[in-house]
């Protein structure tokens, strides 16, 4: 017994060993971190070390070096308002403060962080011991009806649009807006916004989108296109995730899913409490949100998690869901877009200062170091390499 329990312990030791010594040489990249909603707090600066059992935040230039977390997209995320001028107007502006914020902070540290937007400057920053800040775009709101846009989120540096978030827009309909399908996929304006995306290299996110308009986006696109934080429908449920034949196509295609770290899509909650957390997130959608409306959602969503924790999904799950998407396409269509900071995080894995653990889980799991070079970068490095190549 006693010789059986320390064979046990060696073992799993030397799990941990070689998958943290695995985690230090490989090249991470996650393509979804909302860090930019904590940037727009005040006092919150993303080059201090923060606590989230304090104050909630998930990422950090020193945590992500704790971590080992090499690279990450910082999403420009705007919460879908009104379809309206006004609308459009605020939220250019916000996005537009969003990228500035970003800016700001690598000026101000610059020994610790840089932007990147090109597969080569992941890999030269990791060299520096540097952390590479790409920037992605949540929701092709702030786009409005002007095309003009996409080609000055790109000289900002933004290398991919959510085309929708969790409401229409008028670029295409989105998988979960309360009114249902507007457009019955992408609008006519949606389908310029593709070939444009693709003339320019901004990948297209099919996160988010309705069956119909992701379909519609991936026969419209030359270049492969991305789900930059979605899970699996098999698995979970829910109009959020990718159906096995959606999976397919993006692979065939190319492109690739990015596994996400929420919870309620990687192991379905029970009735009540996804109808609790659906209310809140739709209580942002066609409205401008206000300080007071944010501090009374974000009190609502720490209540609701607290009551159902015990539902939580855990590392074990965001596992299940990478083996599911590797035995039916391969290794070469599948990474990591956590949504830490914007509801991403699970038993085992809080914060981006715990992302060694994945990898662990993947070494016990079997994958080899090439395999989980692939999981936590290379494939996505290799599709954005592809944007604009087509």
């Amino acid at each position: 017994m006693i010789r059986s329990y320390l064979l046990l312990s060696t073992t799993l030791f030397c799990f941990a060993t070689y998958g943290q010594s695995l985690h230090d040489r490989t090249l991470t990249l996650d393509t979804h971190a909302d860090a930019p909603i904590m940037m727009q707090k005040p006092g919150f600066d993303v080059g201090k070390t923060h606590d989230t059992k304090k104050d909630g935040s998930q990422i950090d230039f020193p945590r992500m070096k704790q971590g080992g977390m090499d690279a990450m997209f910082f999403a420009v995320y705007t919460s879908q308002g009104p379809r309206t001028p006004e609308g459009h107007a605020e939220a250019k502006r916000n996005a537009l403060n969003q990228f500035e914020l970003i800016r700001q902070a690598l000026k101000k540290y610059p020994n610790l962080a840089e932007l990147a937007t090109t597969p080569a400057d992941a890999y030269r920053i990791q060299k520096l011991g540097k952390r590479a800040v790409f920037i992605g775009m949540e929701n092709g709101y702030p786009v409005g009806d002007d095309l003009a846009m996409l080609k000055t989120y790109y000289d900002l540096g933004c290398r991919y649009i959510t085309l929708t978030h969790f409401a229409n827009n008028l670029i295409g309909d989105s998988s979960t807006d309360p009114d249902g399908p507007m457009y019955g996929g992408l609008s006519d304006f949606g389908k310029k916004v593709v070939p444009e995306m693709n003339r320019l290299g901004i990948l297209i996110d099919v996160s988010h989108v309705a069956d119909s308009t992701f379909y519609d986006a991936l026969e419209l696109s030359r270049a492969p296109v991305i789900a930059s934080h979605s899970n699996c429908r098999a698995l979970c449920d829910f109009p959020r995730n990718m159906t096995d034949d959606m999976i397919r196509a993006i692979a065939k295609k190319g492109g690739v899913v990015q596994v996400n770290f929420v919870s309620d899509y990687l192991k379905k909650p029970s009735d009540e409490h996804r109808a609790a957390k659906t209310k809140i997130r739709m209580a942002r959608v066609g409205k401008v949100v206000t300080p007071e409306l944010e501090a009374r959602l974000t009190a609502q969503s720490d209540s609701v998690a607290k009551v159902y924790a015990s539902e939580r999904a855990s590392l074990s799950d965001i596992a299940d869901h990478i083996d599911h998407i590797v035995k039916l396409v391969g290794i070469d269509h599948v990474g990591i877009g956590s949504d830490f900071d914007g509801g991403g995080g699970v038993v085992g894995l809080e914060d981006v200062s715990e992302i060694g653990n994945l990898t662990k889980e993947l070494v016990r799991r079997n994958y080899s170091e090439a395999d989980i070079a692939k999981i936590w970068g290379g494939n996505l490095l290799r599709v954005l390499g592809q944007a604009k190549a087509n």
